[in-house]
């Protein structure tokens, strides 16, 4: 009987081990796709286009390199974050935003022809559901684009926002 228990207790330390990723030495997250937005990695300072200083970034890399997590800070007082990670099962991004205004904004996509692109919806104050899509496109000296637009009412897209992140 004593056995027997002992062998439980070690098949259920086992699979507790495998299912909390304590065993073996594999990185769950180290596929070629959970690596495509570590561009964004980094300290930056974010400018818009006309070269205005718009706040600053730290980006990390957390969670066994599973997560990507923003801090993003303005000079006004305003600040938001993001969590941002690869769902291997379906071959997609996903970034969950949030920020000083209360806003929850849901995006996922991917990256296409060197550009890491995710797409969503946000609430406004009226229930209205809005088209959002932010585009990260990295250019050869280090720098990274963030181009975020919405869509109107006709299916236009508009910029709402359009920085520059440099490396601090």
């Amino acid at each position: 009987m004593r056995a027997c228990c002992k062998l439980c207790v070690l098949i259920f330390i086992g699979l507790s081990c495998t299912n909390f990723g304590l065993a073996g030495t594999t990185e769950p997250c180290s596929s070629a796709g959970h690596r495509t937005f570590d561009f964004w990695l980094g300290e930056w300072i974010v400018k818009t286009s006309d070269g205005k200083l718009a706040g600053n970034n730290h980006i990390t890399l957390e969670y066994n390199k599973c997560v990507i997590h923003e801090h993003y800070t303005t000079p006004h007082g305003y600040s938001g974050e993001s969590l941002n990670t690869y769902d291997a099962t379906r071959k997609v991004w996903h970034q969950t935003w949030v920020d000083t205004d209360g806003t929850l904004l849901i995006l996922e996509g991917n990256v296409h022809s060197g550009r890491m692109i995710l797409e969503g919806s946000l609430i406004d104050t009226n229930g209205k559901s809005n088209r959002q899509r932010i585009t990260w496109t990295p250019d050869k000296e280090g720098s990274v684009r963030q181009l975020w637009e919405a869509m109107d009412k006709n299916g236009k897209w508009n910029v709402v926002f359009d920085g520059i992140y440099t490396h601090q």
